[in-house]
């Protein structure tokens, strides 16, 4: 009997060993919908990670048999899981200071904006400047009783808060509004006579008796700007952190980082160093900083063999936003005649930096919505091109390419520019942007997604934060639908232009690996290729498209480890 029980024993051992495979896997992503954007292999249920790599894909029967003793198995249960999102354009410290300051997004109001700026003064000492971001008078339900050019004045911010300068950040980023305290500082509280409401890529906006408005747009913002107190290192640490949890929250596991200087650079490293980055980190040089670029010439790119910080490519801004008929134009806006917006940089920096960056190993990324910047752009990259016949993979970009001129768009695909656009702007900006351009230029050149793919131009995705909210299913919804977020109009804006599912989610994986020249790293679930997965609670593909907008981000993984569970 006691030799029975021994050979069971033994029998057991035995099973249990050779049930062992011979290369478990370190964890296992079983019974799902899984969309791969992987065009030999489009739809699985399992995936097996090995080393924060993928080793293996399949039916949860064929993955099950990578499963071992140390294996995490995670039953999906049915839940759809995509390559990890990439956001391609939007700014990283400005999604954390976003939430450490006054933050109008979601204003509805001029008088809404009033009042939260009384609750910011009442909370502050006299003097402290109160700094916020996210307005944008085009999105208000109704209008201010007074407005020059369209905008608002600031009487009613003077009242609230004359003892506090006050700057507040348009959402598009490309101008502010100011209070008379803040002008006073700057030393523009009365032009009459002294100084140009133009200024040099940028403008003052004034009365019909010279008093400045408080709008400052483009490179007037920065009369004030320069006066706000420096950030510290530690508020600057919190800001990153609160960053990095919105991106896991939201489903993002690489992001592409539209201009920073050398202190973002540093705050990451550190934060890789310490095992606290939870995102892959793209990040563009500033080109607002001449000093900052030349350093980098001399050292060339920084490409990580770890991929979680590169720093190979550099932003430069070349025009305005339509919000504030600041993007430069061919032709007059339709709402603002003998106007047509702003060129920021001159072009000859364009060539430039076009010529000097490319032979190094650089990308350049313009910054271009209006169609003469988009024009102006192409032409500079062209000749670039043409110096250096022998760099064929240059992938050079233009950020945002919002609106194009018809024989522009064919370049693109000619020439291999990346367009680097967010569809969610046609959401937010489509109902007010025929005002800006007519019905001609929008139909002919506006979010053309289609336009430019079928010129052979990569387009990739994202939302521009904290331009938007850096949520990417609002995105993904009007990439398909080309609608507002509250539905309409029915059938989409000009809706020969919109995305299948399958191209939304490439333009926000693959694509978006391939405008960093990582492709063959990550933004497709294959063998070989990075962990960083998605997981929903809904299919995003498949679901009826006014379920989308209810879909949440369930689970985040990066390199295999999960950094963000909603479950």
């Amino acid at each position: 009997m006691k030799h029975l029980f021994l050979l069971g024993i033994l029998g057991v051992f035995l099973f249990s060993c050779s049930s062992q495979p011979e290369n478990p896997a370190d964890s296992v992503f079983i019974n799902g919908t899984i969309y791969t954007v992987d065009s030999r292999n489009p739809k699985v249920e399992a995936v097996a990670v090995k080393d924060g790599l993928i080793q293996a894909v399949g039916t949860t029967e064929e993955i099950n048999a990578f499963v071992g003793n140390d294996t995490e198995v995670i039953d999906l249960a049915g839940e759809t899981m995509t390559p990890g999102l990439i956001e391609s354009h939007a700014h990283l410290m400005g999604i954390g200071y976003n939430k450490l300051e006054l933050d109008l997004m979601y204003v509805k109001t001029y008088d809404e904006l009033v009042e939260k700026v009384a609750e910011a003064v009442a909370k502050s000492n006299p003097g402290d400047w109160i700094v916020g971001r996210g307005w944008h008078q085009d999105k208000w339900i109704e209008k201010p009783e007074k407005t020059v050019k369209g905008f608002q004045t600031n009487d009613e911010l003077n009242e609230v808060s004359p003892n506090n300068p006050v700057y507040l950040s348009h959402a598009s980023g490309h101008a502010s509004f100011v209070n008379g305290k803040a002008l006073e500082l700057a030393g523009i509280a009365n032009l009459k006579g002294e100084r140009p409401v133009e200024i040099e890529g940028g403008e003052i906006i004034v009365d019909e008796l010279g008093n400045p408005t408080g709008i400052l747009s483009e490179r007037a913002s920065g009369l004030v700007a320069r006066l706000i107190p420096n950030e510290t290192p530690e508020r600057a640490a919190e800001a990153l952190t609160l960053a990095l949890q919105e991106l896991a929250e939201k489903g993002i596991t690489s992001f592409h980082d539209a201009g920073s200087g050398q202190d973002v650079i540093d705050l990451v490293d550190q934060f890789k160093k310490e095992g606290k980055l939870t995102s892959r980190m793209y990040i563009m040089l500033t080109g607002r900083q001449p000093e900052l670029l030349e350093e980098w010439y001399k050292k060339g790119p920084m490409i990580d063999q770890d991929h979680l910080l590169t720093v190979r490519s550099i932003k430069l801004n070349c025009d305005g936003a339509l919000g504030n008929r600041g993007a430069w134009l061919l032709e007059d806006y339709s709402d603002r005649a003998g106007h047509r917006g702003h060129e920021t940089l001159p072009m000859s920096v364009v060539t430039e930096v076009s010529e000097k960056a490319l032979p190094l190993g650089f990308q350049v990324c313009a910054h271009a919505i209006g169609d003469r910047a988009n024009q102006e752009v192409l032409d500079r990259y062209e000749a670039a091109f043409a110096k250096n016949p022998e760099i064929k993979d240059h992938r050079f970009r233009i950020e945002h390419a919002q609106h194009i001129d018809l024989e522009d768009i064919p370049r693109f695909g000619e020439m291999g520019v990346i367009a680097a656009m967010q569809a969610i702007h046609l959401s937010s900006d489509r109902p007010w942007a025929i005002d800006r351009l007519g019905e001609k230029r929008i139909v002919d050149g506006a979010y053309v997604w289609q336009k430019l793919m079928k010129s052979g131009a990569v387009v990739t995705n994202g939302t521009d934060a904290p331009v938007e909210p850096v949520d990417p299913i609002p995105s993904f919804y009007a990439s398909v639908t080309r609608k507002t977020l509250a539905g309409t109009p029915e059938g989409g804006y000009e809706a020969s232009q919109k995305m299948t599912r399958e191209e939304a989610l490439k333009s926000y994986t693959l694509d978006g690996a391939f405008a960093e020249f990582e492709e063959d790293f990550k933004g497709s679930i294959e063998v070989g290729k990075v962990a960083d997965f998605t997981v929903y609670d809904k299919n995003i593909m498949e679901i009826p498209e006014d379920e989308i907008l209810d879909t949440k981000v369930v689970r985040t993984v990066v390199g295999g480890k999960t950094v963000f569970s909603g479950q």
